[in-house]
């Protein structure tokens, strides 16, 4: 069924993030289809994007954009906030440190008239400005080899499930649902498995893809992939039997990583002498062939993608990547069990 999109109302939170917001309004500035109303919604932040949001209508007086206050709730209330001032028929959420190109608006019109979708998620990629590890961060989030197939994509290994960096649904569809949850982490999928089961449908756009520019500070992508294994329990105790055996895979592979880590410590340990030592040696190495046949295949799929060093950084992201989200599950699960 082909439907006709009068305007789109594009969403975005905001937490102390004034200069992300900066670039993303200077790409939502230059759409090739200007039609949509932009609301900021700032979430209670001590570093607001308040003079950024006006530098930005004053440079550019044909953009439709809006700047709501609101105290802190995380996200998910934050966007509900945005959708009641929302003026579309049709509302597109952005995360804040994401980035547009050029085509991004008349790509989602197109897609939206083309599917007839009541909601849509659109995938995303690292720019050619990132730096090395602002890729390797995007490539441990994308990747088919670590979670970019449980996230969904070209290659996805469950049900395709929009997530709010960029995705976009109905008015109708958004009213009927209840919006967003009061979720701080994980509250996307919550929304994306309500409309499912609503039986409201969901597509991928390919063609309506963003530039995130996640964190390149490793202990706050740790926090956030741990946030993101920990809400998974959460949201099977939510939406009971939505908790798939693909999405324990980080959980096994970290609980695997231990345990080869453990047996390696153990050989070296049993070394009786220095004629033992280089048995013990070959024994531990065995241990942790699979993870580092596991670092190889990430370096190898890295390098032919981006070069030398994302791909050495690769490795690195892409573990703390897995055992982040790991760790998250397993202490959200050992807290509370299921």
């Amino acid at each position: 069924m082909t439907i006709f999109v009068d305007m789109l109302s594009l969403i975005i939170p905001v937490y102390n993030r004034p200069e992300e917001i900066r670039e993303l309004l200077d790409s939502l500035a230059a759409q090739t289809n200007p039609d949509v109303e932009i609301l900021i919604v700032e979430d209670g932040s001590s570093q607001t994007c308040e003079d950024v949001v006006r530098a930005c209508s004053q440079a550019c007086p044909s953009l439709r954009l809006r700047y709501l206050t609101k105290t802190n709730s995380g996200p998910g209330l934050s966007r509900n906030a945005g959708a009641e001032q929302a003026e579309g028929d049709f509302f597109v959420f952005l995360d804040s440190d994401c980035v547009v190109p050029p085509g991004y608006v008349e790509a989602v019109k197109e897609g939206v008239e083309r599917t007839g979708c009541d909601a849509f998620g659109g995938p995303d990629r690292a720019g050619e400005d990132f730096d090395a590890m602002q890729k390797a961060v995007s490539y441990s989030m994308t990747s088919f080899f670590t979670t970019g197939g449980i996230r969904g994509g070209g290659e996805k290994m469950e049900k395709f499930h929009p997530r709010s960096f960029n995705m976009g649904v109905s008015r109708k569809a958004f009213q009927a649902v209840g919006g967003f949850s009061g979720m701080r982490y994980g509250e996307d999928i919550d929304f994306s498995i309500r409309l499912i089961r609503a039986g409201f449908r969901t597509v991928l756009l390919k063609d309506a893809w963003v530039c995130h520019k996640r964190r390149t500070d490793m202990k706050a992508f740790f926090r956030q992939v741990w946030h993101s294994g920990a809400a998974r329990i959460e949201l099977e105790r939510r939406h009971p039997r939505s908790l798939k055996p693909v999405h324990t895979l980080p959980a096994l592979f970290t609980l695997g990583s231990l345990l080869l880590l453990l047996a390696a410590v153990g050989c070296l340990a049993a070394a009786a002498g220095p004629l033992a030592v280089g048995t013990a040696l070959s024994a531990a190495l065995c241990c942790l062939s699979p993870l580092l046949l596991y670092a190889l295949l990430i370096f190898m799929d890295s390098l032919l993608r981006n070069g030398l060093r994302v791909a050495l950084l690769s490795v690195g992201t892409s573990f703390v990547q897995l055992w982040g989200y790991g760790c998250g599950f397993w202490t959200a699960l050992l807290r509370r069990p299921l």
